[in-house]
């Protein structure tokens, strides 16, 4: 599970706009939002990077489901 949709929202960017710096298919990016499918660990940092946001942002906590 990640929290690339949360994120999104908290910095008011859209889907779009993060497949559009990632050079990613919007498609790809929504089933990412929509806990659908997993980015890659690579994919995570690099999405953290365009978000300018610790990678650990991205993440749902393991303690928290605890």
């Amino acid at each position: 599970m990640n929290r690339i949709r949360v994120v999104l929202a908290e910095l008011n960017v859209k889907n779009k706009w993060l497949a559009d710096k990632l050079g990613k298919n919007q498609a790809t990016v929504s089933q990412w939002c929509n806990n659908a499918r997993q980015p890659s660990v690579e994919t995570l940092f690099d999405i953290a990077e365009v978000l300018e946001v610790d990678v650990r942002m991205l993440l749902v906590s393991s303690k928290e489901n605890g």
